[in-house]
């Protein structure tokens, strides 16, 4: 009879010669693995190395195409808007790239007659009653709310409403200084806006300064309003978005999916680059000289990356 010793015995043996077995197999293969290992591992190391170094070129190339489109815009943009009045209106997702937009307008001679700078409670569209509200209450004799759409889109009318004091009117006078004064008061007390400088005038173009689209719950409505602010201060009929890609949704991409605001308003997709900042001047001396809208930039749907030059 098999008795308990037995089994200690016999299970003792198996794992002494499993344990044997891993020693020796450990012995055997631990040369051609550790060398195997250490040669993958040099591989990775400079691999890796090599990726960091493209990196780095890479990196370097672009700072070398940002300093040259800053150096060869000193050549082509002077005279190209000597006398133009031209209102710089930009949008939350677009703002950090305002000032080098800014700052070619002035190279090329451009007389900015305000910076505005629309927060995101205008967008928002919990405020769409209170922006309907205000734009009737701001109202002024040359500004009248008589002339504002009436569909109950509050972005659209107070959208109307603000593009009716600082633009030209085709046809008609300008709001006089104490109405835009007044009627920019009263949304920049609310916290609908801030002008980072006195508007001196009205202007007769528009940089609107946009970037990525909308991504929280209320994307769709947010970036319906981007466009109605678009449509409302293209009303002189020379408008550049300088925005940032030309997908998802945001207003790029929606200007030129449309045939209608592709004819009369311009875009440039990669306004986030000094090259891009550039060609926003570009395109709207194009506008005014022209009278024709182009679509400017890297992305697929562009027409070129920059106007064609007059020779």
């Amino acid at each position: 009879m098999i008795n308990f010793r037995y089994h200690v015995v016999s299970l003792t043996a198996v794992f002494l010669a499993l344990a044997i077995g891993l020693v020796v197999g450990t012995a055997a293969l631990n040369g051609p693995v550790a060398d195997s290992l250490k040669e993958r591992v040099n591989g990775l190391s400079k691999d890796n190395q090599l990726m960091r170094q493209q990196v780095s070129n890479m990196q370097k190339e672009l700072e070398l195409e940002e300093q040259f489109a800053a150096e060869i815009a000193q050549v082509v943009l002077p005279g190209k808007l000597t006398g133009r009045r031209v209102l710089v209106l930009d949008l939350p997702s677009g703002r950090v790239h305002t000032e080098g937009v800014l700052k070619m307008l002035q190279t090329a001679g451009a007389t900015v007659t305000g910076r505005v700078n629309l927060q995101d409670k205008f967008i928002n569209p919990d405020n769409n009653s209170n922006l309907m509200e205000l734009a009737v209450t701001a109202a002024r004799p040359s500004a009248p709310a008589s002339g504002l759409p009436g569909n109950g889109h509050g972005v659209e009318t107070s959208s109307a409403m603000l593009a009716s004091v600082l633009l030209d009117r085709p046809g008609g006078a300008p709001a006089t200084e104490a109405d835009r004064r007044s009627v920019l008061a009263a949304y920049s007390n609310a916290g609908y806006l801030t002008t980072d400088e006195k508007v001196t005038g009205p202007a007769e173009a528009v940089v609107l300064v946009s970037g990525q689209p909308y991504v929280d719950k209320d994307s769709a409505k947010k970036d319906e309003s981007v466009v109605k602010v678009a449509e409302q201060f293209d009303r002189t009929g020379a408008l550049v978005v300088a925005g940032t890609g030309a997908s998802g949704g945001n207003l790029v991409a929606v200007v030129r999916g449309d045939p209608v605001l592709a004819q009369t308003i311009s875009t440039v997709d990669d306004a986030n680059t000094t090259q891009g900042q550039l060609v926003t001047s570009l395109a709207l001396a194009q506008q005014l000289a022209e009278k024709k809208a182009g679509h400017y930039g890297v992305d697929d749907n562009a027409t070129s990356l920059l106007p064609k030059l007059p020779g």
